[in-house]
C-alpha cells in the first residue's frame, strides 16, 4: 500500500475514533426523557468508557485483534451501565480489520468469541440489569449487534480473499511472463548458435579439405570462421546481457535490413541466395525480428543439409498478409529427386512456434522437383 494512501486511511480512522468517543460522551449525558434506561454514574467514568470505546479504533490497522478485545470489553461494560444507544459500531469497525488483516486461524476464533460476548452483554444489559422491554426485544437488539459485527467481519474476510486471489493471479501472470521470456531467449540463443555454428562447420570443412592444395582458399575460410565467431559472440552477449543487468546497453534488434547480411553469410558457406524483399515498410519491430529469425533458421537448414546449392528467399506483404518463402534446389546430386525426409532438430519447430505466436501459418516440406521449401504466412493486421 502506498504511504500516502496509508496516511489517508489512518486519518479516517482517527476521525472515526474521535466521532465515536464524542458520541459515547453524549450518551453518558442523556436525560431520562424518552423512558429508556440511562447512565446514572459519575460523568468522569462515562467519559473514560467513551474513550475506551472510541479511541482504540484509531489504531485498528496496526493492532486489529488487540483493538477488538479492548473495544469489546469497553462496550460490554458500557452495556451493563446503560450507555450505548447504537449497535456496537466500534466493534464492527474493529471486526472488519480483523477479518481483513488477520489470517483465518486467528480471525475465525476471534469472531467466535466476540459474537457471544457482545450479544450476551447486550441481552444482560437490556433484559436483566435494567429491563426496559420484554426479553424478545432484548433478543432483537442482540441480533442487530450480531448482524453488525458478523457482517463487518464477513466483509473484511471476503475482501481479504479477493485480494489474495488477485495476488495469486498476478504471481501466475508474472511466472507466465517469465517463462515466456525464458522461452524467447532460448529461441534467440538457438537461432544464434545454430546459424553461426553451421557456417563455421561448413567453412572449417572447406579449410581442412583445401589446406594443402589451396592455402589461399583455406585462409579465406578461416577468415569467415573468425568473422562469424565474433558476430555470434557479440549477439550472444547482447542477448544474455538482458538476463544479467537491467537496462544494460543493447545493440540494435535484428530487422529486415539485415536480411542481406544473412544472404552474404549463406553465400560464404556455399549457398547462392536470391533475396527479394518487397513492400514490407512499417512492420512492427517484433514482427521484423520474427521474420528475420525464420529466414535465418531456414537458411541455416539449407547450409546444413543442402550446401552447395541455390536458394530463393522472398519476403513480401500486401493488405491481407505477409508472405515468407524460402526454397532451395537441394544438394547437387539430388536436384532432380524429391527429398522425403525433413531436416531434424528444433529449427522447424521454432519457426512454427514463431508463426503461430503471430496468428500465422507454417508449412515445410520437400519440393517435387527437388530441394526443400518453407512457407510462412502472417496476418498483416496487427503486425504493423
Amino acid at each position: 500500500m502506498k504511504p500516502k494512501r496509508q496516511r489517508h486511511l489512518h486519518a479516517l480512522d482517527l476521525g472515526a475514533a474521535l466521532a465515536l468517543t464524542a458520541m459515547y460522551v453524549g450518551f453518558a449525558r442523556l436525560p431520562a426523557d424518552d423512558g429508556q434506561p440511562v447512565y446514572t454514574g459519575p460523568f468522569w467514568l462515562g467519559c473514560l468508557i467513551a474513550a475506551m470505546v472510541g479511541l482504540p479504533v484509531a489504531v485498528r490497522r496496526r493492532w486489529p485483534l488487540a483493538v477488538l478485545v479492548a473495544v469489546l470489553a469497553a462496550l460490554a461494560m458500557a452495556s451493563l451501565l446503560d450507555i450505548p444507544r447504537e449497535p456496537y459500531a466500534a466493534a464492527g469497525l474493529a471486526a472488519y480489520l480483523v477479518g481483513l488483516a488477520e489470517p483465518a486461524r486467528r480471525s475465525v476464533p476471534a469472531l467466535a468469541v466476540t459474537l457471544p460476548v457482545a450479544c450476551g452483554a447486550v441481552y444482560i444489559g437490556e433484559a436483566v440489569v435494567t429491563p426496559a422491554e420484554d426479553p424478545w426485544g432484548a433478543v432483537g437488539v442482540a441480533g442487530l449487534v450480531l448482524l453488525v459485527i458478523g457482517g463487518a467481519w464477513g466483509t473484511g474476510f471476503t475482501v481479504r480473499g479477493r485480494r489474495a486471489g488477485a495476488a495469486r493471479e498476478q504471481r501466475r501472470r508474472s511466472e507466465r511472463a517469465l517463462d515466456e521470456e525464458r522461452l524467447r531467449i532460448a529461441r534467440e540463443l538457438h537461432d544464434i548458435v545454430s546459424h553461426n555454428l553451421s557456417l563455421i562447420a561448413v567453412k572449417a570443412g572447406v579449410a581442412g579439405h583445401v589446406a594443402q592444395a589451396d592455402p589461399r582458399e583455406a585462409r579465406a575460410a578461416l577468415k569467415v570462421i573468425e568473422e562469424t565467431s565474433r558476430s555470434a559472440l557479440a549477439e550472444m552477449r547482447r542477448t544474455l546481457g538482458v538476463l544479467r543487468t537491467e537496462g544494460a546497453p543493447l545493440g540494435p534488434v535484428p530487422d529486415l535490413d539485415r536480411l542481406g547480411v544473412l544472404a552474404e553469410e549463406a553465400h560464404r558457406a556455399g549457398v547462392d541466395v536470391d533475396l527479394t524483399v518487397h513492400a514490407v515498410e512499417g512492420l512492427a519491430e517484433g514482427t521484423q525480428l520474427t521474420i528475420y529469425r525464420i529466414v535465418q533458421e531456414a537458411l541455416t537448414n539449407v547450409v546444413r543439409h543442402a550446401a552447395p546449392t541455390r536458394c530463393r528467399v522472398t519476403v513480401e506483404m500486401d493488405a491481407r498478409e505477409i508472405r515468407i518463402d524460402i526454397m532451395d534446389e537441394g544438394p547437387p546430386g539430388a536436384r532432380r529427386q524429391a527429398v522425403h525426409k525433413l531436416p531434424g532438430g528444433h529449427g522447424l519447430l521454432g519457426m512454427r512456434e514463431r508463426a503461430m505466436m503471430y496468428g500465422g501459418s507454417f508449412e515445410a516440406g520437400p519440393r517435387p522437383e527437388g530441394g526443400f521449401a518453407v512457407s510462412v504466412r502472417l496476418p498483416a493486421e496487427g503486425n504493423q
